[in-house]
């Protein structure tokens, strides 16, 4: 996937810092940034509008190791994990995570993301993001409570874990999130392009298969049909009380078994995911009303949003011993609750991203605040900035994807030139955004080919770009 690198090296400089600690590979000193994507004969898919929309960026960024990384990261998901076809006179569109072949539902909405405003200059990229949507909801018609789908019924590493594995099923992590994500899409693809040929017949079956599935881990009537375990070292991935997981107490809010990382919750009630279920549920209402025309579905699923709603404001405002009144990650609805953050998306973090409220919340800001701060277990500052780490890759590395949905979830001009300086000097080397790296040394990380973490920075760039323009003026070495 990566093309040869030829650095220019000025010896007397590099030699310099180098002696005072620096990294090579980090230093970003260079004459020249050679693109790192695929020969255009290699890349999966090019849309002109992409094209179009990097030449115009690139002329607006003054440092030039970060026009490298958005010229490396934007299209990548387009480069390199799209496998587009027609199939029955529909497209249909896999989308692979990067470096592992599978395609993960939550994974496959945020690659493609940011691209959605730009389907009314290509159609060939419209259908591209149809097909995601028509393929996701085969996906949710083979089995709800899946994260990840191979691309047929080709089986899994994962075969043996303990739960109803089907041959298309890639993993069985059941995690809200992954199905509010199948509706963002879905929606927004609607709302941008005024074609309703994705929410067809199947699509209905599809939405009320997720209500369905939301009604059943509220567990007001037992457990529901989902259990899951893993044969594993590793406590994360593997879920306690038989694979059923913690106790928790029918209080209207919805079971999440595993976090949006696909790490098992401590407290059942997984507190972003089902803030992200109320947007989904109110974006199925409008689909309800306007495409279906089916008035007594979508009264389920506003009733829905509104008692998970109301769950939300009754336990999952609790009190943090220093911070006061926030939102927690996770609770039981015993009065339990976890004071921590996931890096991935649905996280604390990142709620007023996903449209459940705004930054300016108090009980928001309170959350912000604990996790970008020494009160929080995870959260590292190293030698190359500040940043969220994750028990999923353990202590001292930093998720960029914390400092991507820092940036999206301000309007501070500085904060954001921060969090650009951080990501610009935590590649190692390589123009791309990995899943994290060692707070002290960046040439350490995880995930070379991180598809989704490359795309997010792609999208920031651009909201940079509209919002405030001025910040790609500087130089951020």
């Amino acid at each position: 996937m990566v093309a040869r690198r030829d650095f220019i090296r000025n010896s007397s400089l590099l030699a310099g810092a180098v002696a005072l600690g620096f990294p090579k590979a980090v230093l970003g000193m260079t004459a020249d940034y050679v693109s790192q994507r695929p020969p255009l004969a290699q890349r999966k898919f090019t849309s002109e509008a992409v094209e179009k929309t990097i030449a115009a960026i690139k002329q607006q960024i003054a440092d030039p190791k970060l026009a490298w990384m958005f010229e490396n990261c934007f299209p990548n998901t387009l480069d390199t994990t799209v496998q587009f076809k027609v199939e029955k006179g529909r497209p249909d569109t896999f989308v692979l995570t990067g470096d592992i072949h599978a395609m993960w539902l939550r994974d496959s909405t945020a690659q493609v993301w940011p691209y959605l405003s730009l389907i009314k200059e290509d159609d060939k990229l419209k259908q591209l993001i149809a097909g995601v949507v028509n393929r996701q909801t085969k996906c949710i018609l083979i089995d709800p409570y899946a994260n990840a789908f191979n691309e047929g019924p080709t089986g899994s590493e994962w075969d043996s874990d303990l739960t109803e594995m089907k041959p298309e099923l890639h993993e069985r992590k059941w995690e809200i999130d992954s199905l509010c994500y199948t509706v963002r899409l879905a929606y927004n693809y609607w709302k941008e392009s005024g074609d309703a040929s994705v929410l067809d017949d199947n699509y209905k079956k599809a939405a009320k298969s997720i209500v369905k599935t939301f009604k059943e881990q509220q567990r007001k009537e037992g457990k529901g049909p989902y259990k899951f375990q893993r044969k594993t070292p590793v406590q994360s991935d593997t879920v306690p009380n038989s694979g059923w997981g913690a106790p928790m107490q029918p209080v209207g809010l919805i079971v999440s078994i595993f976090r949006p990382s696909d790490d098992a919750t401590v407290f059942p009630f997984l507190i972003p995911s089902n803030m992200f279920a109320v947007v989904s549920l109110r974006q199925l209402t409008e689909i309800s009303e306007v495409v279906f025309k089916d008035a007594a579905f979508a009264k389920e699923c506003r009733d829905l949003a509104d008692e998970v709603d109301r769950a939300i404001k009754a336990y999952a405002i609790v009190e943090h011993p220093q911070l006061g009144h926030m939102y927690p990650l996770e609770v039981d609805g015993y009065g339990n609750r976890l004071f921590l953050d996931d890096t991935n998306v649905p996280s604390l973090l990142s709620i007023p991203y996903l449209g459940y409220t705004t930054v300016d919340d108090p009980l928001y800001q309170n959350a912000r605040h604990f996790v970008w701060s020494t009160f929080h277990c995870w959260f590292y500052k190293g030698k190359y900035g500040d940043g969220v780490g994750s028990p999923h890759t353990g202590p001292d590395f930093i998720w960029p994807m914390s400092i991507i949905m820092k940036a999206l979830t301000t309007s501070n001009p500085e904060e954001i030139a921060e969090c650009l300086k951080t990501l610009r000097n935590t590649d190692g080397g390589t123009g791309f955004i990995h899943e994290s790296y060692h707070k002290d040394d960046p040439t350490k990380y995880t995930r070379k080919w991180f598809a989704w973490a490359n795309t997010l920075f792609g999208e920031l760039l651009l909201k940079i770009s509209k919002e405030h323009p001025e910040l790609l003026k500087r130089q951020y070495a």
